[in-house]
């Protein structure tokens, strides 16, 4: 038997897809790839995490068999959480806002997790709460803890900056990226910039929450990123600009991409683009190679504003 056969769901995440953007681009002189992570196993860029963080564990003797892992999630990583417990037969408890989209509850359920929906005024800080809370009181339970992790980062220096890297011929100039954790641009631009300290890293982060351009905390909709504190995940130093997005842009140019790119992509993916066009307009950028991250499938967002008056 020829062919790659993996052992099982886990070993499938990885090697993404780079795709140009034409349409949306075309009024700019720069190139704008798009690195469509929906083509993970789960559907988002967190598989690679959620796989990560259980190796970690396993490896280090933490997580033993039939144990129970623990974490808050604003659902991605819940999703890859459970995904992995489900194929390596561990329970896992999550705990989320109740203002996450309705999808991801499904999802959640659907792998066989057990879920906790925290009181949404607190953001994703009443759901960590809550899984500490909760791991405290479970005997065997190992807490994930996405934002302070070091396999957070670490998985996106050993896969998702190699992957750029190889597909680009290290041609990338530009790398964009949403601070949720703050694993993706901490792993993928500290790998870039030991490799070519020119490139540009850019963070993008809601303008409803602007804390890391130095505004305070708030709430906000777009879902997947600016949880609402610094993670300790993120490296603070390696990002050059942050880009603040309103919902409304976010909203529009995720449309976009499914309309004009047969890209369909969720709430954040949309802001990282509005952020990626914005940069590829600028003068300075004319002639260099952007890469964005498109976190998950728009098809978690059905029951959202995103794809409002489609079912009629």
């Amino acid at each position: 038997m020829t062919g790659t056969i993996h052992s099982d769901i886990t070993a499938a995440f990885g090697n993404t897809p780079l795709v140009r953007i034409n349409r949306l681009a075309s009024e700019t002189e720069a190139t704008i790839l798009a690195k469509l992570e929906f083509y993970n196993p789960g559907s988002s860029v967190k598989d690679r995490l959620g796989v990560a963080i259980v190796d970690a564990a396993e490896k280090s003797g933490e997580l033993k068999p039939g144990g129970t892992i623990v974490e808050g999630t604003s659902g991605n990583t819940g999703i890859a959480l459970a995904l992995v417990g489900a194929a390596r037969g561990y329970k896992v408890i999550l705990t989320m806002p109740s203002s996450m989209s309705q999808e991801r509850r499904v999802l959640l359920r659907a792998f066989g997790a057990e879920l906790v929906l925290t009181e949404p005024s607190l953001g994703m800080k009443g759901a960590v709460e809550k899984a500490k809370e909760i791991v405290d009181s479970t005997p065997g339970a190992i807490w994930a803890k996405q934002f302070a992790n070091e396999a957070n980062a670490e998985i996106h220096r050993t896969t998702t900056a190699e992957e750029i890297w190889r597909d680009t011929d290290g041609g990338v100039d530009i790398f964009i990226a949403g601070v949720g954790t703050g694993g993706t641009i901490t792993g993928v631009g500290q790998v870039l910039k030991q490799r070519k300290p020119g490139v540009q890293v850019v963070a993008v982060e809601p303008i409803d929450s602007p804390i890391l351009n130095g505004g305070k905390p708030g709430p906000h909709k777009i879902q997947g990123i600016g949880a609402n504190f610094v993670p300790e995940v993120l490296d603070t130093t390696v990002y050059d600009e942050v880009i603040d997005v309103s919902y409304d842009d976010a909203i529009a140019v995720a449309k976009d991409l499914a309309a004009k790119e047969g890209i369909l992509s969720g709430i954040s993916s949309g802001a990282i683009m509005w952020a990626a066009i914005e940069l590829a307009k600028r003068p300075e950028n004319a002639g260099k190679t952007i890469v964005a991250i498109v976190c998950d499938t728009g098809e978690r967002y059905l029951s959202t504003p995103l794809w409002a008056g489609l079912a009629d």
